[in-house]
């Protein structure tokens, strides 16, 4: 993902006075030190985004497709039970942290065939005495996807275990951070989530709810919002349509819903249709499994939709094909009964080599979509994101422990948390298919695109070309603010709508202050 351009690094700035202001004066408190030292590295390390959902999403998965190399345990061991850090590093490693501080290495261990990694938590060494209980893990890896963000893999939220479900649960509702301060907890919150969604239940709109709404269980600090960047993805897209070439079709039409009931009520920015184990596969794609695909290729359309009943149909050693039965097995378990429908349907179109069926399988999976929706509602927003995990961080820190110097400082914060133009389009993005905005398709459009929806440099904001000379930028920019403000004071405008035409005319003064004069 891209680092945002623009205006944006001020607020970056302001959040580290104030950070610095609030260590000055509680410096003799041990823990408001603690958590204060955390808002300070965090505006300066990579953006921090948290894959979430319920058991078996599929959340292992897409984080290996999104990095393009397996990193990430996808078997249901030990370690899918744990937070699991995703950072950048030189060289590969594991760690195993405790509550306390305490660490240990992990031995990785690679599978056969096409079991990927494992990472094996049985007898860890710490580096103080007596057994620990892994609290999280931290993995550095030398992947480019990392340089710029960090990504945390979650446990299942809707695990058998309530104590597992609860460390996720701890990394992303409001009040997260304080709560584990008082266990000796060191795991920080995420700046931004993607929550995966193989279907839309009550369980997946109460966790949702409980990021976004500010409801924390610590006294005084309700009304503080979690992370602030929510993006969907209904994963293992494939499996909606059972298998069939029309799978992501019908994953797509499913992700429409979801997006008009989950916009609705303002819990996510956008939702993607992703098939993971695709996109994964495409990205790791060998040649001879490009191979196997143009062998299978050659037998006859009826013969093979038949073998491709069931994953264990298509692996029987006494169907006749010409693949081998475990190199079929593989297969399955690589790419899915829909990625070798897919494959083999792009070689008989007309595909020639492995690097064009990797490319054109992994457009398809969705995985490329969702790249560009991440890159536009985080990547380009970073610094931004990061701003506003420090300020609640800080809002909950000033609030939780009173009587010094620093309670000068909570106004301040707060004003920034409420008005900080930034803030205000990235909630606004998340409710632009309320029922309650009263604008016609077009200006939706207009407004989804101003407030930065579709990315934001000016061009993009005001819907121009990148090359548009900077005169027909600030007339483009000067109607809009004129447009939008004459729609804010429509008599017949209710409040919200008034207040999303404001917000829309405040990103077009804020794309005209951008403009060379």
């Amino acid at each position: 993902m891209r680092r945002e351009v623009g205006a944006a690094p001020a607020i970056v700035a302001e959040a580290h006075r104030l950070v610095g202001a609030a260590r000055a004066a509680l410096a003799s408190e041990p823990r408001p030190r603690a958590l204060l030292a955390d808002c300070a590295r965090r505006l300066d390390q990579p953006l921090r985004v948290a894959l979430a959902g319920s058991l078996k999403a599929g959340k292992s998965t897409l984080l290996n497709s999104l990095v393009g190399q397996d990193i990430a345990p996808t078997d249901a061991t030990e370690c899918t039970r744990v937070v699991t850090w995703y950072r950048y590093g030189s060289t590969p490693s594991v760690t195993a942290h405790a509550g306390d501080g305490a660490r240990a290495n992990v031995v990785v261990r690679r599978g056969s065939g096409t079991h990927g990694l494992t990472f094996d938590l049985a007898g860890l060494t710490w580096n103080a005495p007596a057994p620990r209980e892994v609290d999280h893990l931290e993995v550095e890896w030398p992947a480019a996807a990392l340089a710029h963000t960090t990504i945390i893999d979650t446990p299942g939220t809707s695990s058998l275990s309530r104590e597992v479900s609860q460390r996720t649960a701890r990394l992303l509702t409001p009040g997260a951070d304080l709560e584990q301060a008082e266990q000796g907890i060191a795991v920080p919150g995420a700046d931004a989530v993607v929550y995966l969604l193989r279907r839309l239940d009550a369980a997946d709109v109460r966790f949702l709810e409980r990021v976004g709404a500010g409801t924390s269980a610590a006294p005084g600090l309700s009304g503080l919002p979690g992370p602030l960047g929510v993006v969907g993805v209904v994963s293992r897209a494939d499996e909606i349509g059972a298998g069939r070439i029309d799978a992501l079709h019908s994953a797509r039409e499913v992700a429409t819903r979801f997006a008009g009931e989950l916009e609705r009520t303002g819990l996510c920015q956008a939702v993607i249709p992703v098939a993971g184990l695709l996109a994964f596969a495409a990205a790791t794609l060998r040649q001879q499994e490009y191979a196997a695909f143009e062998a299978l290729a050659g037998v006859p359309v009826d013969e093979l939709s038949t073998a491709l009943l069931s994953a264990d149909r298509f692996a029987r050693p006494d169907i006749a094909l010409p693949v081998a039965p475990q190199v079929r097995a593989q297969l399955a378990e690589r790419f899915g009964l829909f990625g070798i429908r897919m494959a083999v349907t792009l070689i008989r179109l007309g595909v020639r080599d492995s690097a064009t069926l990797a490319a054109e399988l992994t457009a398809r999976s969705g995985v490329d979509e969702l790249r560009s929706v991440l890159d536009v509602q985080f990547g380009q927003r970073a610094d931004q994101l990061k701003a506003h995990s420090a300020l609640t961080a800080l809002a909950r820190v000033l609030t939780a422990y009173p009587g010094s110097a620093a309670d000068a400082l909570l106004p301040r914060v707060r004003t920034l948390l409420a008005d900080v133009h930034g803030f205000a389009e990235l909630r606004l993005l998340g409710r632009l298919r309320t029922d309650e905005l009263a604008l016609p398709p077009a200006d939706l459009a207009e407004l989804h695109r101003l407030i930065g929806g579709s990315g934001i440099a000016p061009h993009l904001r005001l819907g121009l070309p990148v090359d548009a000379a900077p005169a027909v930028q600030r007339d483009r920019a000067v109607a809009a603010v004129r447009k939008w403000r004459a729609r804010a004071r429509h008599p017949l405008a209710d409040q919200f709508t008034s207040t999303a035409c404001l917000t829309a005319a405040r990103s077009a003064e804020g794309t005209l202050g951008l403009l060379p004069e």
